[in-house]
């Protein structure tokens, strides 16, 4: 107990303790502060991002929508649609429309893609939905492309045809071509289902099945690369080709049949 008592009245003594409560202090500061100032600092950024959301969508999407995006009898309710359909429709140029009709053109967007995420943030604050992905959800790099084919003609072409070159549907609605869709568009699409478009949901068609999807339509409209098995006809399919095949096939067989029947007549009258 006396030495006990001795070094406690050592002149050091004060300073030790003083210099440990210090460095313990630092790390818990280190543990815990950061990860409590990143998550102020995200919801903080958050919240700025929803507040200009809303500021731009008040002047160019809420006459259609409405001031709570409610929807109105000009266009649908946007609760519950989700970051990534505000991404397509307003990185495509689709949204704001510029006048209602059957369906809606892609056109050259009039945001920037700050303003376009602002709205995102906006209208995901109104209800949950799909997310817009992230570059490593949509990026083709690495894909199977043969995998892909094989979802698009079984899920797609009926309405893009083959390579995705589009198609007419009913009352004056259409698939558009899919030759120049940004990969991130083309996962969203598959994502929100937009306009006359079924939705596939990752429960329904996986994340990696997307990506194989947008491969499959990068190799097949690339510029670059030759079309494998020759001239595609247009991209438009076995009814293309078989047009194709019964008016050249049909017309080269009646020219034979008629050359076949004017050199019978001309050897009986010999």
């Amino acid at each position: 107990m006396k030495k006990l008592s001795a070094r406690r009245r050592h002149p050091l003594a004060a300073l030790v303790v003083l210099l440990f409560a210090l460095a313990a202090t630092g790390g818990l500061y280190a543990a815990f502060a950061p990860a409590g100032e990143a998550k102020a600092e995200q919801a903080s950024s958050q919240s700025l991002a929803i507040e200009e959301g809303k500021k731009l969508y008040a002047t160019g999407c809420s006459s259609c929508h409405g001031t709570g995006g409610q929807g109105t009898s000009d266009g649908p309710s946007l609760v519950g649609v989700g970051s990534a359909a505000v991404d397509f429709q307003v990185g495509t140029g689709r949204m704001p429309a510029q006048q209602p009709g059957a369906q809606v053109p892609e056109k050259k967007k009039i945001y920037s893609q700050d303003e376009i995420n602002q709205l995102a943030a906006y209208v995901a604050s109104l209800g949950s939905g799909p997310v817009t992905p992230t570059k490593g959800q949509y990026d083709p790099s690495g894909a199977d492309v043969a995998n892909g084919g094989q979802l698009f003609r079984t899920n797609c072409a009926q309405c893009h045809n083959f390579t995705g070159e589009g198609g007419a549907l009913t009352h004056g609605k259409y698939a558009p071509g899919l030759e120049d869709v940004a990969p991130k568009h083309i996962y969203e699409a598959m994502q929100t289902g937009p306009q006359n478009m079924p939705s596939f949901p990752d429960k329904v068609l996986p994340e990696q099945d997307k990506r194989d999807i947008a491969a499959y339509l990068k190799t097949v409209n690339s510029k670059d690369s030759e079309q494998p098995g020759g001239y595609k006809l247009g991209g438009l399919g076995p009814v293309a080709e078989g047009l194709f095949a019964w008016i050249f096939g049909l017309g080269a067989l009646i020219v034979v049949a008629v050359w076949v029947a004017a050199r019978t007549a001309k050897a009986r009258k010999s």
